[in-house]
């Protein structure tokens, strides 16, 4: 994970109280979807979210996010990394700059 502060508070986090039983692959990957939809909820009658609660919607997607890659046992920030490559191929400058077309339609 990108910050080693935060993968050790977290890990902590969860040992005191014993939660990582519940912490599935599967569990984790539902809980980044429900906190997602309670990000966007945020936004759902403007596009003006509330920063303070759009900052602590963003911070539980991120922490399930880090909770999940720890799980699977990857390093968040080298998997994001790699994912950029494979969308900068996906993409080139050339077609793509300024452009919200799907690679495909580029």
């Amino acid at each position: 994970m990108a910050d080693r502060g935060v993968e050790s508070a977290l890990k902590e986090f969860m040992a005191e109280r014993d939660w990582d039983q519940f912490h599935s692959p599967a569990n984790l990957a539902k809980s980044v979807a429900i906190e997602a939809g309670e990000l966007l909820e945020c936004f759902q009658w403007s596009d003006d979210g509330d920063p303070e609660r759009v900052q602590e919607e963003l911070a539980d997607v991120l922490t399930y996010c880090h909770l999940l890659a720890a799980k699977l046992g990857v390093d968040a920030d080298e998997i994001v990394l790699r994912k950029l490559e494979q969308t900068r191929a996906k993409y080139p400058i050339d077609r793509s700059r300024g452009r919200s077309a799907k690679y495909d339609q580029l």
